[in-house]
């Protein structure tokens, strides 16, 4: 409820009351009291539209949001992280995927059927879903081509809307199937996309469904500060999106690494050079913006040591108890 709306509901000496006195306690208790007034008005409010719903009127529509996540970070469901489905592919022709299965860590299933998907589609995603955040899924989103390339750090030049549209088309003409922890989307990843005719911005509609994606320790926020940095470099931000939605990452065969990011280097000693290149990029990165990351192969074992996030401590700590408990 907006603050006008209180006018006529809550009583006038109470909006516009005085502090009394030279201290700041009597007014503290004043705000106090009507911060506790316009609550109780506001629960009355709803229980009175709840009960006046009656059989034949409209019901209030539920509102079906993305998280509010802050404009440093971009959340990503983690099986787009966890898989191949965004790969670390060359440039060039794309294969057709039809139906396939795409490599993903266990606990992950996705079936996909579109043209393979890339870092960049992953960017043109992510700033979709960081402007839609805003609104209700399911909504159209009015959005200029100028507004989504200074999201994603890049100029408004007509290359860069055409790479833009290009991405966008790939995005809607998709199919996927996929199935993380107990949550499941079948679905493209853009419902609508059209272009309006007189301002000749996008608009932009979102299957309602994608907030089970979106759920409770299901998605990570990335930091938008070292993926801009990486730009350009596919593998590198790869491996950012994979260990920054793992807590405390354990430690994993390069060629695993390699495969899950959907790498089509066909040469293991080219693949392994390439790999440890990304992760220099991915620490260079990561330190420049005060995020400490760094690596150490050992055989054939990547092993990385990173600072977990707020939400990712909170899970650890969590995680912990429940050990402790089961053990006592």
């Amino acid at each position: 409820m907006a603050f006008d709306d209180l006018r006529g509901i809550v009583p006038a000496p109470v909006l516009g009351r005085r502090p009394t006195g030279a201290g700041g306690e009597s007014e503290r208790h004043s705000v106090d009291a009507l911060v506790a007034r316009v609550a109780e008005l506001q629960k009355k409010h709803r229980e009175r539209l709840a009960r006046e719903k009656l059989p034949g009127a409209p019901l209030l529509r539920d509102v079906v949001q993305l998280p509010h996540w802050p404009d440093f970070v971009r959340g990503v469901p983690n099986g787009f992280l966890r898989s191949a489905l965004f790969g670390a592919i060359a440039k060039g022709r794309r294969r057709h995927m039809s139906g396939e299965r795409v490599t993903t860590l266990d606990g992950l299933t996705i079936i996909y059927t579109g043209e393979r998907l890339d870092q960049g589609d992953l960017d043109v995603l992510e700033s979709l879903l960081h402007t839609v955040r805003l609104q209700a899924l399911g909504v159209a989103c009015s959005v200029t081509s100028y507004a989504l390339l200074k999201l994603m750090g890049k100029t408004d030049t007509g290359k860069n809307r055409r790479v833009l549209h290009t991405c966008i088309t790939r995005l809607k003409a998709n199919a996927i199937e996929i199935k993380q922890d107990k949550w499941s989307y079948i679905g493209g990843l853009i419902d609508k996309a059209y272009k309006d005719s007189d301002t000749l911005g996008w608009v932009i509609v979102l299957n309602p469904e994608l907030h089970t994606l979106f759920a409770a320790d299901q998605f990570t926020l990335i930091d938008w500060n070292v993926r801009r940095a990486l730009t350009g470099k596919s593998l590198a931000q790869w491996l950012h999106g994979f260990y920054a939605s793992h807590a405390k990452p354990y430690p994993m065969r390069m060629e695993t690494l390699l495969t899950l990011a959907g790498s089509e280097d066909e040469s293991p000693s080219s693949g392994r050079q390439t790999l440890r290149k990304a992760l220099d990029a991915l620490t260079a990165a990561s330190e420049a913006h005060g995020q400490p990351f760094s690596y150490d192969i050992r055989g054939d074992l990547v092993h990385v040591d990173k600072k977990p996030s707020d939400s990712q401590r909170r899970h650890l700590a969590k995680k912990a108890d429940g050990l402790r408990k089961r053990h006592l």
